[in-house]
């Protein structure tokens, strides 16, 4: 199909300005995924050339503590007498680390959740509209390209200091885009590195702690118009990052600042969140080479909101 550029949005003057309603149907639920389809597939194969595989998965502990005011993970191993072991987790926040954003995450203020429909009919009484069990039912597989910005700006001699909000712009994104030698294709899944992750690991218990009791300040993403624009008439399937919202922060949720807001909701946009890209990005620089196949698992939770990540890059 010819996707209508971000300008012809609405595709029906019913539907809310700028939005993706009913691009793929009054009844879809898998927002910017359907652009995964069998050309995309070939084309992340066709992408692996040394076969090195990556996890993208942070530990599922980290942040430690959790961001957000989400749960640590409680991990409970149990015996089985005479056999081994097994185990549960409690407090188990499928957001807390490397994670997938469900259509059902973000409300719009004015509008609701994607394609209309209604906090009623989010829950799984009300037939578990926009949850992941749509994301992982059709499976994620796709060409991945790597966006690394904080590499770029270091090479500019403007290093992100990521205990600070900076907003990437699109003239940024651009700009590392080309410094990469990439070519957008319909369907790509964006990965965006701020350099977030690898901070995070070297900072003190001290500087972790305020993270999680006071704001986070995050590199990331900028939240304006043109960027909804810049990503929507790139044709992704999925828009993630390794800082904790893809977009900048810290932020007042305000409607035309917040990109949670444009993208999930208005756009129907897959988001992801914490991916571990550093060992990708590093093989990526040594032979300036910024594609490869992504492969992700979503839970099958009906009705679920998130889910970790379980990602993984091909090369």
């Amino acid at each position: 199909m010819t996707l209508p550029k971000y300008h012809e949005l609405p595709v029906d003057p019913s539907k809310p300005p700028r939005s993706a309603w009913g691009v793929w149907g009054d009844d879809d639920e898998l927002g910017s995924l359907n652009l995964l389809g069998e050309e995309q597939v070939r084309r992340a194969r066709d992408s692996i050339k040394s076969c090195e595989t990556f996890s993208l998965n942070w530990h599922l502990e980290k942040p430690d503590p959790p961001l957000f005011g989400r749960h640590a993970l409680e991990h409970h191993p149990f015996p089985i007498e005479g056999v081994g072991f097994d185990d549960c987790y409690d407090n188990f926040s499928t957001q807390a680390s490397t994670q997938w954003d469900a259509l059902s995450h973000i409300e719009h203020p004015k509008y609701g959740s994607y394609n209309g429909r209604t906090r009623e009919q989010l829950s799984v009484e009300g037939g578990a509209h926009n949850g992941i069990h749509h994301y992982a039912r059709k499976g994620i597989v796709g060409r991945g390209v790597l966006l690394d910005v904080a590499a770029y700006l270091a090479e500019q001699g403007r290093p992100v200091d990521c205990s600070k909000r900076q907003d990437f712009t699109v003239a940024e994104l651009e700009a590392t885009r080309e410094w990469a030698g990439i070519r957008y294709e319909v369907g790509d899944i964006l990965i965006v590195r701020t350099g977030w992750i690898g901070w995070y690991e070297q900072a003190d218990g001290a500087t972790r702690v305020a993270m999680a009791e006071g704001t986070p300040k995050t590199p990331g993403l900028a939240g304006g118009e043109d960027m909804a624009e810049y990503l929507w008439n790139s044709h992704f399937s999925a828009v993630t990052s390794d800082c904790p919202a893809v977009e900048a922060w810290p932020h007042e949720f305000e409607v035309d600042k917040y990109l949670h807001f444009r993208l999930i909701p208005l756009l129907g946009f897959a988001l992801g969140e914490m991916w571990a890209v550093d060992g990708l990005a590093k093989a990526c620089a040594q032979d300036r080479r910024y594609e490869f196949m992504i492969t992700a698992a979503p839970l099958n939770k009906l009705g679920g909101v998130g889910s970790p990540g379980n990602v993984l890059a091909i090369r």
